[in-house]
């Protein structure tokens, strides 16, 4: 495997793979496990991820990355092999999260900021050391326009952020991909989240541009355009489509080589309809496929249920939903597949 950010890139969006966003932090995997009553442990947190890493045919065939925790990075499989090995042996590419989490905006109610800047690039070359060759950072853009949320200053800001992030991931040898995601879950019309959505990646390209990254060595991990889930509304996955293609198309240079769709607590077939949807109407100057994190473990997690003799089941649920979602970055599922499984 080439080490230029340029080729990891690439790799990462080639031939209808996706991403496994496998990086929950202990306080979220812990809520997930308390919905199917698995007590949250060091090593309940590393079988359960085991299971996902040794399923050979989802890894080797649909799986380009995982997104990898601090704690993960670190652990070691059952049998003693480093969980970081078992990816790059099924030919994944191990990646981190480096972010520290978004944090009150100071001065702006209902608006964050992600922190993790500091002693970031010492981070960046101890992960390399352990085999990551990509990064996530994660932006939080809320919307609720009656309450002035989100604000220019938490746009700028945050924006600003990915950008300084990205380019020490640079520096690093490893390749950023940079998530503004504007979340779904207000009030908001489709509409609304284009407007917002626009204004982030107008300034977030701006931003990336002044801080000298290189964007055919990086990915963009941004949300669907998609109306608020208290909206009462259920786009199409035509809609969805079209507003987000029409939203790239006005904003994301084409030297970018993929984006990766989040799946934002979208339902897993709803993902994958609109990854579908958007796929079916290219093609694009980009890449477009998946980093899905609930949307492709909700699934295997409910099938395995802290049982080793689960693991079986477990991992044909994951490999299922890896497969609809590949499916779906060539712009070929359709619901018919989800009921033959």
């Amino acid at each position: 495997m080439s080490e230029r950010l340029e080729d990891i890139a690439a790799a990462i969006v080639a031939g209808g793979k996706g991403l496994l966003a496998a990086d929950e932090s202990s306080g979220t995997i812990k809520k997930r496990f308390d919905v199917i009553g698995v007590e949250s442990t060091a090593g309940s947190r590393r079988d359960y991820r085991e299971m996902m890493f040794r399923a050979s045919e989802a890894m080797s065939r649909y799986i380009s990355g995982v997104i990898l925790y601090d704690e993960t990075i670190r652990q070691k499989a059952a049998d003693g092999t480093p969980l970081v090995d078992i990816i790059k042996a099924a030919g994944s590419i191990p990646g981190i999260k480096v972010d520290l989490g978004a944090k009150p905006l100071a001065g702006f109610p209902g608006d964050t900021i992600t922190e993790g800047l500091d002693g970031l690039r010492e981070r960046l070359a101890d992960y390399y050391k352990l085999g990551a060759r990509f990064a996530k950072w994660r932006a939080v853009i809320d919307i609720e326009i009656g309450k002035g949320v989100p604000s220019a200053n938490s746009i700028a800001s945050n924006t600003h952020a990915l950008a300084r992030y990205a380019a020490l991931c640079q520096e690093a040898g490893i390749v950023p991909i940079v998530e503004p995601e504007v979340l779904m879950d207000g009030a908001h019309s489709i509409d609304t989240c284009y407007d917002v959505s626009k204004a982030t990646l107008v300034r977030l390209y701006d931003e990336l541009y002044a801080a000298r990254v290189v964007l055919e060595g990086s990915i963009l991990k941004p949300n669907m355009v998609i109306s608020g889930r208290k909206s009462g509304r259920t786009d199409s996955p035509e809609e969805v489509a079209e507003k987000t293609i029409k939203l790239f198309r006005e904003v994301v240079p084409a030297a970018v080589p993929g984006i990766a769709f989040l799946s934002g607590g979208q339902e897993d077939e709803e993902a994958t309809a609109n990854l579908n949807a958007i796929n079916a109407i290219g093609p694009h100057p980009w890449k477009l496929t998946f980093s899905y994190g609930r949307a492709l473990q909700a699934a295997p997690q409910k099938a395995w249920s802290g049982k080793a003799s689960n693991v079986a089941a477990g991992q044909a649920a994951f490999t299922h939903r890896a497969h609809m979602n590949h499916l779906a970055a060539l712009g070929k599922w359709k619901p018919a597949l989800e009921k033959a499984a």
